[in-house]
């Protein structure tokens, strides 16, 4: 009996530290990606605001399984896309749209909201924009979800990789 006894408050003990430490953890994640496009910015930021145009350089929207339904209209402020996953309704809202830019949130029912930006940047002496795709999403206080947080740019990069190399190629042709 004095064996379980210790067991149990070790293992307590190891459940209480683990919440205290995630206590200590951020509350918010952010994965950013970069690419150089050489292409105008006005076009860019065009590709970036219509919904439409995503259809063209983004996987997901792309993806003839995905069922994806738009607003009316595709562009500007918000409009809207809506499509299912694994029985989980997502919702992409433009938020911000400008020259400079473009703001959305993404909606998964029962998961974090991730608020994200796409930002065109000119750099000095090139003709290229640079685009970067910032991403971040608040994480709740739940210890193992403080922990995933970790693994998060691991796990989400590579998509928002895929999707700026394949709006390159879209808008540099």
């Amino acid at each position: 009996m004095k064996m379980i006894k210790g067991f149990l408050f070790v293992l307590i003990g190891f459940a209480v530290l683990i919440t205290l430490v995630s206590l200590l953890m951020p509350s918010n994640v952010m994965t950013a990606n970069t690419i150089m496009i050489n292409a105008p910015k006005e076009k860019i930021a065009g590709l970036l605001s219509d919904l439409n145009e995503w259809k063209s350089w983004h996987p997901l929207f792309n993806d003839s399984t995905s069922r994806i339904e738009l607003s009316s209209p595709a562009s500007g402020v918000n409009a809207s896309a809506k499509w299912n996953t694994n029985g989980k309704e997502n919702k992409l809202i433009i938020t911000e749209s400008t020259p400079s830019g473009v703001r959305f949130s993404l909606k998964r029912t029962g998961e974090n909201e991730i608020m994200n930006m796409l930002s065109l940047n000119g750099i000095k002496d090139s003709s290229g924009i640079q685009v970067e795709w910032v991403a971040t999403s608040k994480l709740k206080w739940y210890p193992w979800e403080k922990f995933a947080g970790i693994f998060f740019d691991k796990v989400t990069g590579p998509g928002y990789k895929a999707s700026l190399e394949a709006l390159k190629e879209y808008a540099e042709k």
